[in-house]
């Protein structure tokens, strides 16, 4: 089972990949609107959504999940 599988089975729901700044902004927003935030490396997989753009640095980006408190 992938990580992002394992997260989903969790009740986890995969949102965006962002870098900082936006990240935090982001991630404060969901906060707010009272949902419990995980971030996870961005995945390297084939299967990445815009993978070949993010590739170059992927240890800036971070996908982030949400679920309900």
């Amino acid at each position: 089972m992938t990580r992002e599988k394992q997260l989903i089975a969790e009740g986890w729901e995969k949102r965006t990949t962002y870098d900082e700044p936006r990240l935090s902004e982001i991630v404060d927003a969901y906060e707010e609107l009272g949902f419990e935030v995980h971030l996870e490396p961005m995945s390297s997989s084939p299967e990445a959504e815009c993978s070949t753009c993010l590739m170059a640095d992927t240890d800036r980006f971070r996908t982030i999940y949400t679920r309900s408190r």
